[in-house]
C-alpha cells in the first residue's frame, strides 16, 4: 500500500521551469496545427480523423445493407459511383465482401481504438494528472502521423484495380494468404497488412507514452487512489495494447512470408482450379490463435476507455460520488488480466480439445463478473442522484443500456455447447455490435459532448445533442436487436444475398427494416456533424468549468497554452468525486481545495456512516497531514 500513496514531487517543481514558457514561443501554422507536439492539439487531430473514418465506415455499411435489403434490384446510382464494382447497378459479390472487411477494420481499429484512446488519453491524461504534457511529446506526434498514414493507405485500397482486402476484418487464411484466391486477396490485402503494421506502431508509441506519463508525471498529491477512473481506464488500456498488439505484428509477418516467400505457416493441402499447391504442414487455426490473442483484448482496448469516460460523466451529472470507487478500479484490473485468457471462445468450432474449450468457457464467464460490478456501480451512482440530463449524460446512460443488453447475449456465446449453433450467425453480429460497437461509440460521443468545451472553448448545442441521442439510440436497437432472432434461426453472416435459400428468404422483410433503421441512424449523425463543426467556429463560448466538475482539467484556462497551467501546477488534496459533500456549502469540491477549507471533507466517502468514523477521520487527517508536510 505504501507504493500506492507515493506521488511525483519532481514533476511539480521541474515541469514549470522546463515548460512554463511554452506559451510565449512563436509557433507557425505547421508547428501549431499540423506537426504539433501539444497533447491537446494531437487529441483534436485523432478525434477529427477518427470522425472522418467513422463517416467512411458508416457509408460502407449503408452500401452493403442496401444490397442485403434489395438483392435483386438494380440501382444505377451505384454503378455511377462505384463503376466496375457495381455492374448494372448491383454490388459485385467480391466487392460486397470488401465492404464488410473494410467497414469492420475501420470501426474496430481506426474509430473505436484510435478515436477513443488516441483522443481522450491524449487530452485527459496530462490534464487530469497535473502534467505539462506527455512524457514524450515528439513520440506523441509520431503516434498520430503513423495513424494518419495507416488511414490513408487503408482508404487508398478503394482506388486500386483489384479493390480492397476481402476476407472479413479478421483476415482469415487461406483467402488472406493466397494472392490469387480472389481479387481482394491481391494488392488490396498487401496494403491492408502494411496499414495495420503502421497502425500497431502508432498504438505502441501512444501506449508507452500513456503508461510513462501516468507513472512518472503526476502532480504533487496525486497518488494512484486520487486518480479519476478515466485515467485508470486509459492506463490499463495502454498496458493491454502494449502486451497484445505485437502479437498481431508477428502474425502479419508470418502471413507476408506465406504470401510472398512460399512458406506454409497457415497453408496446407490447398487446391486452386483443381491444381494442388505445394504448401503443406501449415494450419489456418494458427492464425486464429495469434489473431484472437490480440482480438479479444482488443474488445477491452475499445471498451475500457468508454467505461472510464462513462464513470466520469455519470458521477458529474448525477452530482454524486461514484459508487464503489475501489471496486471499479479492481474490476478494471480484473478485466485487464482476464482479457488475455479468453481468446479461445472465438474458436470453439475449430475442433479444439473439449477440455481446453471448457477452460476458455469458464474464463469467459468469469470475466462477466467485473463487468457486472461496473454495471451495478453505474446504476447505484444514478440511484437517487440529482441527475442533469445533458447530452453527455444521455449517451453515458445509453452505454450502460447497451453494455447490459449486449453483455447478456455474451453469456450464450461464451457457452461452448450453445456457440456451436450460434457461431458465425447474425446472433454474433448482434452481440458485438451492441456490447462493443454501440456501447463504445456511445462512450466516445459522451466524451465528445462532455469535453468539447475543454477541447475547443465552445459549447455544443444541447437541443441538437438530444435529437442526436434519441435518433441514434432508437436506430441502434432497431438495427441490431432483430439480428438476434435471425441468428437463432441459423441465418449466417457475410452472405451476399438472402434469396438463394428458402429458409433465409423469409428474413428479407426484416433485412429491409434493418436497412431503413440503419439509414435513420446515419441521418442522425448528420445532426451531430453539423453541431460539431458549427460549434467549433460559431458556438457559444464556454466558461472555465461549465459542468461544475471536481477534476483538474477544469482548473486550466479556457484559452489553451502549451504547458496547461500558467505558473505552478496545482497540488491535489482529495479524491476526484467530492460531489454533494455533507457540510459543504457547494455541491462539488475541486481536487485542489485544501482539506482544511471544508467542514466534513476530510473524511473519505468510503468511511462516512461508519460507527468508527470519528477515529478513522482522525487517523486519516494525521496521515494526510504527514503527506502534505512531505
Amino acid at each position: 500500500m505504501a507504493t500506492l500513496t507515493l506521488y511525483d514531487t519532481h514533476t511539480a517543481h521541474h515541469d514549470h521551469a522546463e515548460h512554463g514558457d511554452h506559451g510565449h514561443h512563436k509557433e507557425t501554422f505547421l508547428t501549431k496545427y499540423v506537426f504539433s507536439q501539444d497533447h491537446k492539439m494531437i487529441a483534436k487531430q485523432f478525434l477529427i480523423t477518427g470522425i472522418f473514418m467513422g463517416v467512411v465506415a458508416m457509408t460502407l455499411s449503408i452500401l452493403f445493407r442496401i444490397q442485403l435489403a434489395y438483392p435483386d434490384e438494380s440501382f444505377p446510382l451505384l454503378e455511377m459511383l462505384l463503376g466496375k464494382f457495381a455492374p448494372e447497378g448491383r454490388l459485385d459479390p467480391n466487392f460486397y465482401l470488401s465492404l464488410v472487411t473494410i467497414h469492420g477494420t475501420i470501426m474496430v481499429f481506426f474509430v473505436l481504438t484510435a478515436g477513443l484512446s488516441g483522443t481522450f488519453s491524449n487530452l485527459l491524461i496530462p490534464l487530469q494528472l497535473g502534467a505539462r504534457d506527455m512524457a514524450s511529446p515528439f513520440m506523441n506526434m509520431l503516434s498520430y502521423w503513423f495513424f494518419a498514414t495507416a488511414s490513408v493507405i487503408m482508404l487508398a485500397t478503394f482506388f486500386i484495380e483489384t479493390g480492397p482486402a476481402s476476407s472479413g476484418w479478421t483476415i482469415y487464411p487461406p483467402l488472406s494468404a493466397l494472392p490469387k484466391a480472389m481479387p481482394g486477396s491481391g494488392l488490396g490485402m498487401t496494403m491492408w497488412l502494411i496499414s495495420m503494421v503502421l497502425f500497431v506502431a502508432s498504438s505502441l508509441m501512444g501506449g508507452i507514452n500513456y503508461v510513462s506519463t501516468v507513472l512518472n508525471m503526476r502532480t504533487k498529491g496525486m497518488d494512484l487512489w486520487k486518480m479519476p477512473l478515466t485515467i485508470w481506464a486509459f492506463f490499463l488500456t495502454a498496458i493491454v495494447g502494449i502486451l497484445s498488439f505485437p502479437v498481431l505484428v508477428a502474425a502479419v509477418v508470418l502471413l507476408i512470408f506465406d504470401r510472398s516467400f512460399g512458406t506454409s505457416f497457415y497453408l496446407s493441402d490447398i487446391y486452386i482450379a483443381g491444381q494442388a499447391l505445394p504448401n503443406e504442414g501449415g494450419s489456418p487455426v494458427l492464425w486464429q490463435h495469434l489473431f484472437w490473442f490480440l482480438g479479444h483484448p482488443e474488445v477491452y482496448i475499445v471498451l475500457m476507455p468508454a467505461l472510464g469516460i462513462t464513470s466520469e460523466v455519470i458521477a458529474t451529472n448525477a452530482r454524486k460520488p461514484i459508487f464503489g470507487y475501489h471496486a471499479m478500479v479492481y474490476s478494471l484490473i480484473g478485466i485487464t488480466v482476464l482479457s488475455f485468457i479468453v481468446w479461445g471462445h472465438h474458436m470453439f468450432v475449430t475442433g479444439m480439445n473439449p477440455f481446453l474449450g471448457g477452460v476458455f468457457m469458464i474464463t469467459t464467464l468469469i470475466i462477466a463478473v467485473p463487468s457486472a460490478v461496473k454495471t451495478f456501480n453505474y446504476l447505484a451512482t444514478l440511484w437517487r442522484g440529482n441527475i442533469r440530463f445533458t447530452p453527455a449524460m444521455l449517451f453515458a446512460i445509453g452505454l450502460v443500456s447497451f453494455f447490459i443488453s449486449g453483455g447478456l447475449t455474451g453469456i450464450f456465446l461464451g457457452n461452448a455447447a450453445l456457440d456451436i449453433n450460434l457461431h458465425d450467425t447474425y446472433f454474433v453480429v448482434a452481440h458485438f455490435h451492441l456490447v462493443m460497437g454501440s456501447a463504445a461509440i456511445f462512450g466516445m460521443l459522451s466524451g465528445i459532448y462532455h469535453w468539447f468545451p475543454k477541447m475547443f472553448g465552445k459549447m455544443m448545442d444541447a437541443k441538437l445533442g438530444y435529437l442526436h441521442f434519441w435518433l441514434t439510440f432508437i436506430s441502434a436497437y432497431l438495427v441490431f436487436f432483430p439480428m438476434h432472432f435471425m441468428g437463432l434461426d441459423g441465418v449466417p453472416r457475410r452472405y451476399y444475398a438472402f434469396t438463394e435459400f428458402e429458409s433465409m428468404s423469409e428474413w428479407l422483410s426484416v433485412n429491409k427494416f434493418i436497412t431503413w433503421s440503419a439509414i435513420l441512424g446515419a441521418v442522425a449523425q448528420v445532426a451531430f456533424l453539423y453541431n460539431f463543426v458549427y460549434s467549433i467556429f460559431w458556438g457559444k463560448k464556454t466558461v472555465q468549468n461549465p459542468w461544475e466538475s471536481t477534476t483538474l482539467e477544469w482548473t486550466t484556462p479556457v484559452e489553451h497554452l502549451h504547458g496547461n497551467w500558467p505558473g505552478e501546477i496545482p497540488t491535489v488534496y482529495r479524491w476526484p468525486y467530492d460531489y454533494s459533500k455533507p457540510g459543504s456549502d457547494v455541491d462539488f469540491i475541486s481536487q485542489i481545495t485544501p482539506l482544511s477549507e471544508t467542514m466534513s471533507s476530510n473524511l473519505p466517502h468510503d468511511f462516512e456512516g461508519n460507527e468508527e468514523s470519528e477515529r478513522i477521520q482522525l487517523d486519516w487527517e494525521k496521515q494526510n497531514n504527514k503527506e502534505l508536510v512531505k
